[in-house]
């Protein structure tokens, strides 16, 4: 991992998402990978959401979670660190965009940075039209500011839960 640890303990933000091979499983798996990520610490995790598939391809439905992290590492370190979680857990390099899939790990929120890098973009392009995304958010931090869109109470308002079912704790 490149990088080297800030020193300043940031909050992050990611989402989870599995529809392939026990998708509970996998997002608990997913969990236990975050605990072990270098200068970083496993806060909090939502209850577990089952969620139709977003875009095209015909699938499986999700389920899906959101954790809260403090990280000494920088934002681009801790991404890498997201993506070699992501290979350990099985997920391919290489997959179809919107597919079905085994784990994704997607950076939400880095403290208040805001960067639009074509790999990197802060806060996650996705959040504001994803309930996926937002209500599992809003469970562990429904005054968090994502920097530039507003409170995640108030963008979960914004969006239905159509299509979407809590589970409950994972």
């Amino acid at each position: 991992m490149s990088g080297r640890p800030l020193g300043v303990w940031q909050p992050a933000y990611v989402a989870l998402g599995s529809n392939l091979e026990d998708p509970a499983a996998q997002i608990r798996r997913a969990c236990a990978a975050l605990e072990a990520l270098a200068a970083t610490r496993l806060v909090r995790v939502s209850p577990l959401y089952r969620s139709r598939p977003f875009g095209p391809v015909p699938q499986p439905d999700f389920i899906n979670a959101a954790a809260a992290l403090l990280t000494q590492l920088p934002a681009r370190a801790l991404l890498e660190g997201l993506l070699a979680a992501e290979r350990a857990l099985g997920r391919p390099a290489r997959h179809e965009r919107w597919g079905p899939r085994i784990i994704d790990l997607d950076l939400l929120v880095y403290g208040t940075e805001r960067r639009a890098e074509p790999d990197l973009i802060l806060p996650h392009g996705g959040i504001v039209e994803r309930n996926f995304v937002l209500y599992p958010l809003a469970d562990i931090a429904p005054d968090l500011d994502v920097p530039g869109l507003g409170r995640v109470a108030e963008l979960r308002g914004r969006v239905t839960s159509e299509g979407l079912e809590r589970l409950g704790e994972p």
